[in-house]
């Protein structure tokens, strides 16, 4: 009987579950959010057309070809209290899959208990004489209760808290693509002010040379005291420049401690215009490429979540159903446990409708709706500030090039007339003032080269960060 009874159960409950269906609305991607294409300078480019879906390479820093800045990075991703909170934040999120996921299955829980009691002599159930008022009892049994998914709730629960884990995954990738791109930023700054800084030094050398020869020229009366004081305040002024420049410069080398954990990180002196310029991505981008970046994908997700909550707000309106069962042994003593006469056994069905809760079950719906809306309004907005940021970026890539360019004549211009203001200072047709402010244009042109080379390094690691990490051909 008791075999009958539990198949029975059995194949209801197959029957119901087989003819499950899960409530609330399924995700569906939005569609027409973007343009085909990025577009620079206003117009739309038409590019190659072998370019592909975007990709993030592991390792998209290489490509400056700077074994320390690889180092760098390394440190960083490996040891930044940033990345170990994201990655503790996916454990997190895994092992609340795990344990929402458990609720598909049925739980087994094993029981057991000793009672021992004593009846009243004088109660409504009579002792007779010569037995015992103490009694004793022993229990040994496997029970399960399971809650039929029978609108899908669960599954819906476990497809919201899937799309959260895979959320806190693109988390993670975020904040690595934030580190890797903000120790890269610092680094190149880093670069930068010791190219300023050699620069400078090798000015102070000049006007150091010429500080000397204007006092030796003051003391055979050639000059006077005035072009002595000039260049003295020259020299003076490139001195403190030497000095904010070295503040810089450590201030860079801290921050990218902190960034790599190396707390007494300490970098050589080196040059930025060793560093290659990354290839530059052709016209016509496609906008697909955004599908790259884990902000945008952490943020979609987050819609499939919220999504799938309403689901399950949806699901506590209907009525649950949940199934019951134990089998064990029951005795008076601990030695007839074992025997069959011992065994006990029930089975159980029982069924839940909600029939008036104040609203406080259609007021949850409202909340996850509207978690809903704010949530795909965010992912909206998510994309449409990326595709702002790889248009900034690449603006910013090609049009540096360019100035880049420019300043590099300027330079050469400011170069050449320096040489002719000493000429012509050396033989008495100009006045020393016309030195110092062709050794200051041609210092400040020098100085604008090295920042327009770490501006348009920088751009394109912004590049990268705003892709997502990069692109690729077919």
């Amino acid at each position: 009987m008791s075999t009958h009874l539990q198949s029975t159960i059995f194949l209801i409950t197959i029957a119901l579950i087989s003819g499950c269906s899960s409530v609330g609305p399924d995700y569906n991607r939005p569609n027409n959010l973007l343009p085909e294409k990025f577009t620079v300078s206003g117009k739309n480019d038409s590019g190659p057309d072998q370019i592909l879906a975007a990709f993030i390479p592991t390792a998209w820093w290489e490509h400056y070809q700077d074994p320390i800045l690889n180092n760098l990075i390394t440190s960083a991703l490996q040891n930044n209290t940033d990345i170990k909170i994201a990655v503790a934040r996916v454990e997190e999120a895994d092992a609340h899959l795990r344990e929402v996921g458990a609720a598909l299955f049925p739980s087994i829980d094993l029981r057991s208990n000793a009672l021992r009691s004593r009846i009243s002599k004088v109660s409504v159930i009579p002792v007779f004489p010569g037995l015992n008022a103490v009694r004793q009892i022993y229990n040994v049994s496997l029970g399960t209760a399971f809650e039929l998914d029978f609108w899908g709730k669960v599954r819906r629960a476990k497809e919201a808290a899937q799309a959260e884990a895979l959320a806190t995954y693109y988390a993670r990738d975020t904040v690595y693509l934030s580190i890797a791109g903000l120790v890269a930023t610092n680094y190149l700054l880093l670069r930068s002010l010791d190219a300023q800084l050699f620069v400078s030094r090798n000015t102070l050398r000049n006007r150091d040379d010429s500080l000397k020869i204007t006092k030796r020229r003051l003391e055979i009366g050639i000059i006077s005291a005035l072009d002595v004081h000039q260049s003295e305040i020259a020299y003076s002024n490139l001195t403190a420049q030497i000095a904010e420049i070295i503040r810089q410069r450590s201030i860079s080398e801290h921050q990218l401690a902190v960034l790599t954990g190396v707390l007494d990180l300490r970098l050589a002196e080196g040059d930025i215009k060793t560093l290659p310029i990354p290839p530059i991505p052709p016209e016509g981008l496609p906008s697909s490429l955004l599908e790259a970046r884990p902000d945008i994908r952490e943020a979609e997700e987050q819609v499939i979540a919220t999504n799938a909550n309403i689901g399950v707000a949806k699901a506590a309106l209907f009525p649950s159903i949940m199934l019951t069962s134990s089998f064990g042994t029951e005795s008076i003593t601990l030695g007839n446990l074992i025997k069959s006469a011992a065994n006990i056994w029930t089975a159980g069905l029982s069924f839940n409708m909600p029939i008036f809760n104040a609203g406080r079950l259609l007021a949850r719906l409202d909340q996850v709706n509207a978690q809903q809306k704010q949530a795909l309004a965010s992912y909206e907005g998510s994309i449409r500030t990326a595709f702002r940021e790889v248009n900034d970026a690449l603006i910013n890539v090609r049009q540096g090039n360019e100035r880049e360019n420019t300043l590099q004549i300027s330079e050469q211009f400011a170069k050449k007339a320096l040489e002719v203001a000493e000429n012509r200072y050396k033989h008495g047709y100009s006045a020393y003032i016309e030195i110092l402010d062709s050794q200051r244009t041609h210092n400040d042109a020098t100085l604008a080269v090295i920042q327009s080379r770490q501006d348009r390094l920088v751009a394109t690691v912004d590049l990268f960060k705003a892709l997502g990490g990069g692109w690729k051909y077919e």
